[in-house]
């Protein structure tokens, strides 16, 4: 199984070592683990200028060698995007050669939608569709490999907004998709929304289905842990629900080179390959 969304020490909102991270990859029998600590350049944000680019590719490198022959350690980042922002962003992406990258969307129209007053003085429509529009112009870039969280909205929406129904926006997503395909990006399966108050993955199986329906066949596979306990968690399931869609392989990367890899052979969980 691939785990490619994983945070560490390097993450503001995390305080655990990669090798930790590592060691519980291997216990979950995760064959490939991204490190995707968070690049925040959204001044407003807490973790503005806290990621040390730096210091995360010592500590990959120190911790391939430690975990060489068990897993599969990719240097990878969540890149936080909106359009304020996008000349750091490319800038950032220039400076730094990583594996993988995820291009995610936090910002919406005058605020961070993680925290309940953003829902305060907007409906569903007015929170989804500019985070929406966000995601349109990240995938316009073309920087990223995949998107993370495309539904992200509703895992933060308060009792008051929780009658989000994908089919809603479904005819925005559309385009959405078009895009994806278009670019050969991927979006992921964030499977935190299976554990935390959505009990669902980030999208759920509707969008999955509507994406398979447009010709699209490329997705990634991630769990948004900051605890050793998470990583791996819902992989399983995942790749079920992917089968059922119509899905049947996941993404792989090597510096930022892509390699469908059958789900079938991921449920043997061959043995790691280095990087």
């Amino acid at each position: 199984m691939f785990d490619y969304h994983v945070h560490s020490e390097f993450s503001i909102d995390c305080r655990v070592p990669i090798p930790a991270m590592c060691r519980a990859a291997i216990a979950a029998g995760v064959t490939e683990l991204a490190i995707t600590d968070h690049v925040d350049h959204e001044p407003a944000d807490p973790g503005y200028g806290y990621y040390r680019a730096e210091s995360y590719f010592k500590a990959i490198e120190n911790a391939r060698k430690e975990f060489e022959g068990e897993l599969v350690l990719l240097a990878a980042a969540e890149v936080d995007f909106n359009r304020r922002t996008i000349e750091q962003v490319e800038r950032f992406l220039s400076q730094h050669d990583y594996d993988f990258v995820i291009g995610s969307v936090h910002y919406g129209d005058g605020g961070e939608i993680i925290f309940p007053e953003y829902f305060d003085t907007r409906t569903l429509d007015g929170v989804f569709l500019p985070y929406f529009d966000e995601i349109d112009a990240a995938i316009d870039t073309g920087w990223f490999d995949t998107i993370g969280h495309l539904d992200l909205p509703k895992r933060y929406a308060p009792k008051t907004h929780r009658t989000y129904d994908p089919a809603t926006f479904k005819e925005r997503l559309a385009p959405i998709f078009a895009k994806l395909i278009a670019n050969r990006m991927s979006f992921e399966i964030n499977t935190s929304g299976i554990r935390q108050t959505p009990k669902t993955s980030m999208p759920g199986p509707a969008i999955v289905r509507w994406y398979v329906e447009a010709g699209g066949r490329l997705i990634t596979t991630g769990t948004d842990s900051h605890a050793p306990q998470t990583v791996g968690a819902g992989l399983a399931k995942t790749l079920d629900m992917l089968e059922l869609c119509g899905i049947d392989s996941i993404s792989s990367f090597r510096k930022r080179q892509r390699t469908q890899i059958p789900i079938e052979i991921l449920r043997t969980a061959p043995s790691a390959v280095a990087v």
